[in-house]
């Protein structure tokens, strides 16, 4: 499948966007969101960043870096992402709703509209690294915007290690790879849970079908996300992970996977 031309506008909106990284799962429920939040902190730490979400129905990025109530400034036509911790820049479809909880009751014509407003009408200025933060599937919306960002360096997909997860993961690798978007690799989250009394480890979901699927599709294992209740709470209180946690094992892990793709897209 050939990629069609980027709108022009879209081209100049993100010009100043050095590497682009997009986030994908197969399903829901995986931590797609969470990690995407967290590799935009991490990447932060040494380059500057900021995150696009762009899952429309469920904009869950404002909750999760503590921005809900915050709203973008507007400039005419175009829009200013509200700044994050760290610097980072963030934009999301829960930026623009009244109340956090509002539902987004659009048909598909909207919603498009939607995507391309926020890929051509957002002032993202210079940037090393932009995150964007795709809804979960294989539906329309992500072939639209597959398709619109320029200049992608790649797709990540997130998944649990239980196979039916790791199933819908090998139908997203496929659809990626029909778009002629390079696959980065995959992230296994919740690979395990440690237990916070006694230390040992359990494999709730199951383990080896990503480490499988990788091998499958001769895409890299990018890494393995420990399942850590505190990640859970500092997310519901609006606080990133690896900015509060630094030297936990999650974030530990998180750091190991930015500097690999760091090393991958050639960020310097």
């Amino acid at each position: 499948m050939s990629k069609p031309t980027v709108p022009e506008e879209v081209a100049k909106a993100m010009k100043g966007i050095k590497h682009k990284i997009v986030v994908l799962s197969g399903k829901g429920g995986v931590g797609k969101t969470t990690v995407a939040a967290n590799l935009a902190m991490a990447f932060s730490k040494s380059h500057s960043a900021g995150i696009l979400d762009v899952d429309i129905y469920g904009p869950n990025v404002p909750k999760l870096l503590g921005l809900e109530g915050k709203h973008p400034a507007a400039e005419g036509n175009m829009i200013h992402p509200v700044m994050g911790p760290e610097g980072v820049k963030v934009m999301s479809m829960g930026l623009l709703l009244r109340k956090s909880d509002d539902a987004v009751a659009w048909r598909g014509p909207l919603v498009a509209r939607a995507i391309n407003q926020f890929l051509g009408n957002v002032l993202w200025g210079d940037l090393d690294v932009l995150v964007v933060d795709l809804p979960p599937g294989t539906g329309d919306e992500i072939l639209s915007i597959l398709q619109s960002i320029p200049d992608i360096d790649g797709v990540i997909i997130v998944t649990t290690p239980q196979e039916v997860a790791v199933l819908d993961a090998r139908r997203a690798i496929q659809l990626v790879s029909k778009m002629n978007v390079p696959v980065l690799g995959i992230i296994e989250n919740m690979t395990e849970f440690i237990c916070p009394e006694c230390g040992k480890a359990y494999k709730i979901f199951g383990k080896g079908a990503a480490q499988k699927a990788s091998e499958d599709f001769g895409i890299d294992h990018l890494g393995t996300l420990p399942l850590d209740p505190r990640v859970t709470k500092l997310s519901d209180e609006g606080t990133p992970f690896v900015i509060q946690e630094p030297d936990s094992k999650v974030s530990q892990d998180f750091n190991a996977i930015v500097k690999t793709l760091a090393e991958r897209i050639k960020l310097v």
